[in-house]
């Protein structure tokens, strides 16, 4: 098989807030570079990355779908992810693989605060980026506002690349500022021909002063443009590209564009932009792998290199008619069809029986998979998201991905008698597919619990159970998910010592636990030196606090923010035991936490509000009255702009509300911000006043 040439090849996905229009934009790339030969639509439920029923009836992406295209003899691997905070897992585990991202923004609404999440997420894997202000034909476009707040919100350096041609309704092309030419795209063939022209006259100042900057942001990059620019000498424009990429590729310059991606205007400009500035994979850094075999070695750096050790990471599951569809993102070596792997994250063999190209749910089937390439396989059986696939003569293991806590559970129980057997099966295989979604058996009333991100995550899951599984279940209210913690330090020795099944077990841990700052988790400390724990017992100590943490003190609910301090655990040959060790370590936390008075912390959401500027004033006081406290307030054409943090427990249903108080015309989005003191009546539900 003809290996390719790996510069010929950019891993990009599309992210962005809700209804910036992310889907819009994949399926025009789809079309322009004749992977399709009809232009799907969102808003007609047969766009092609959306191709979920729910996505269709509802009109959101729900799953990040993979496909691939081809432009200018590059193949070009897309991720198209949801803009929705419920499904935030999707934007993270696309991020965590690829090498490249288009960040679309509205140029009505501007910076909004799923924008914020998914620039923040894309910051922390540093991925480079290039950006697309979209919606340029819609009433109330400010292009120049959207630059402001990036520069603002994100502390970035964008550099505009285009300026429009004409504005709102009269939006008609682009002007590539470097190339000093207009773009303009044909009506008769829904904007595949693009039309070259010369620059108007009335523009030719501003493209001047435009290109000047771009040629300032690209000196930082190249000091023999800095030279030419001061010495007045010409610069071409392929070289200012080149400068302008080594700025990318270091995530200091975020190239602009512009474009309507629903009038079809403005998306082969990107197409070309994801070519001359997005990285290859042999532009990306090496990626730092663990070898198991040797715990005491330093990380490997492992290039892009198909005849490297191999090393793949699994970053999506799927039930796909029962059967797992894993998707790899190979960051070194070779995967062919039928071959034996090792699982480095959980210590088992696999057996990969075929490869596919993805293209939405379609699949092409492939035979070789090389480092750089992101595929689909059947055949593994052990492999949840962020587990390492690799030789297992060369075992290694890759950093996972973070995974956000849910906030909102829900109970469920089957309808039907015939449900009540089919549930357990339908439920494991969404837990393997979402690590955001958790599951467990309230013992008190014998339903079952699901958390999730949000309503619409469990929703959605609800659905799911329907439809694919054949299993109906009824739903209680959605429940706000709080967490434990304690109001000041404590100490307290437990021994514990007791004939079971005739041998004396034993154990005596003196424990100390104190309070940390919101969001700090969970810490534990172990004594080191002599007379203290072996290592085997200190780690069952350890694990045994951990997974009493987790399942809480008192009301099942997590122990957070806290730091336990294992003060004294004295080690007795022949006397100590394990059994014994975790038996009193588990009663010491339970009463030292109780000492340190327990209390109960809720979830806090963040807020952004978009309502008419006459129904403000009744909003804010209504957030008010919910205990939300108010953090921004920002004026826009004929809205106002609200950012306010308010308690979960307020939230619920509160779409309905928002629209009776604004007449419709109303939005909101959240997202989990921090865990604060929950009310005295929460408290005293839960027995802890």
């Amino acid at each position: 098989m003809t290996r390719m040439d790996l510069n010929k090849l950019r891993n990009i996905g599309i992210i962005s807030h809700i209804d910036a229009g992310k889907t819009t934009v994949s399926e025009r790339v789809l079309f322009y570079t004749g992977e399709s030969h009809r232009l799907g639509e969102v808003h007609d439920g047969n766009a092609i990355m959306d191709w979920m029923e729910q996505e269709q009836e509802r009109g959101i992406t729900i799953t990040a779908t993979t496909t691939c295209c081809h432009w200018r003899d590059i193949r070009i691997n897309l991720i198209d992810t949801p803009g929705h905070i419920d499904f935030t897992i999707e934007v993270e585990r696309s991020l965590r693989v690829l090498d490249g991202a288009l960040v679309i923004f509205s140029a009505v609404e501007g910076v909004q605060a799923q924008t914020e999440s998914v620039w923040r997420q894309a910051d922390r894997y540093a991925v480079p980026r290039i950006c697309l202000i979209n919606k340029m034909d819609r009433i109330g476009s400010d292009f120049h506002r959207v630059l402001e707040q990036m520069q603002r919100r994100f502390t970035a350096r964008p550099v505009l690349m285009q300026l429009p041609l004409g504005s709102e309704g009269a939006f008609t092309g682009v002007v590539d500022i470097l190339e000093g030419r207009l773009l303009t795209f044909a009506e008769h063939d829904l904007g595949a021909t693009m039309q070259v022209a010369e620059v108007p006259e009335a523009l030719r100042a501003e493209v001047a002063k435009a290109r000047e900057k771009i040629v300032e942001a690209a000196a930082d990059f190249d000091d023999t443009i800095l030279t030419d620019f001061i010495e007045g000498t010409p610069i071409t424009a392929e070289r200012i590209k080149m400068a302008v990429r080594r700025g990318v590729l270091a995530c200091q310059l975020y190239p602009v564009f512009l474009g309507s991606a629903l009038r079809n205007k403005g998306i082969q400009p990107i197409l070309d932009a994801v070519i001359d500035f997005l990285p290859s994979p042999l532009d990306t850094p090496p990626i730092k792998a663990m070898p198991l075999n040797h715990r005491e070695s330093p990380p490997l750096l492992l290039p892009c290199d198909p005849k490297g050790p191999l090393c793949a990471l699994a970053f999506k599951v799927l039930s796909d008619e029962g059967r797992r569809l894993t998707y790899l993102r190979v960051y070194s070596g070779t995967v062919h069809a039928g071959d034996e792997l090792f699982n480095g994250t959980r210590g088992v063999p696999e057996k990969l029986a075929r490869l596919f190209r993805m293209h939405a749910h379609k699949r092409e089937r492939v035979d070789e998979v090389q480092a750089g390439d992101i595929v689909a396989v059947v055949g593994l059986k052990h492999a949840l998201t962020g587990d390492t696939l690799c030789q297992a003569g060369q075992p290694l293991r890759l950093e996972g991905l973070r995974v956000p806590e849910p906030v909102v559970s829900l109970a469920v129980e089957p309808r039907h008698v015939e449900d009540r057997d089919k549930l357990p099966a339908a439920l494991e295989k969404l837990l393997w597919e979402d690590p955001t979604f958790r599951m467990r058996e309230d013992t008190d009333t014998g339903q079952t619990i699901l958390t999730g991100m949000g309503q619409l995550h469990l929703e959605i899951i609800t659905d799911r159970l329907r439809r694919e599984f054949g299993v109906d279940v009824r739903t209680g209210r959605p429940q706000v998910v709080y967490r434990e913690t304690v109001q000041r330090k404590a100490r307290r020795q437990e021994k514990f010592h007791r004939e079971t099944e005739g041998r004396i077990q034993s154990g005596d841990v003196t424990l100390e636990i104190a309070p940390l700052e919101r969001g700090q988790g969970l810490r534990i400390t172990l004594p080191e030196g002599e007379g203290q724990l072996l290592q085997p017992l200190r780690e069952q100590l350890e694990k045994c606090l951990r997974q009493a943490c987790a399942a809480g003190m008192r009301t099942g609910y997590p122990l957070t923010d806290v730091e336990i301090t294992v003060v004294e655990a004295p080690f007795e040959p022949g006397v100590t035991t394990e059994i014994g060790l975790r038996a009193a370590a588990q009663r010491g936390l339970s009463m030292v936490a109780a000492q340190a008075g327990l209390t109960l912390l809720e979830p806090v959401m963040a807020l952004e509000l978009t309502v008419p500027v006459e129904s403000a004033g009744q909003v804010i006081g209504s957030l008010q009255q919910k205990r939300g406290r108010i953090d921004g307030l920002e004026s826009r054409i004929e809205t106002e702009l609200i950012q306010a943090y308010v308690p979960l427990s307020e939230l619920f249903d509160y779409m309905g509300e928002l629209r009776s108080a604004t007449k419709g015309r109303g939005t909101f989005v959240m997202e989990f911000s921090h865990y604060d003191q929950a009310p005295a009546e929460a408290q005293t539900l839960y027995g802890l006043t």
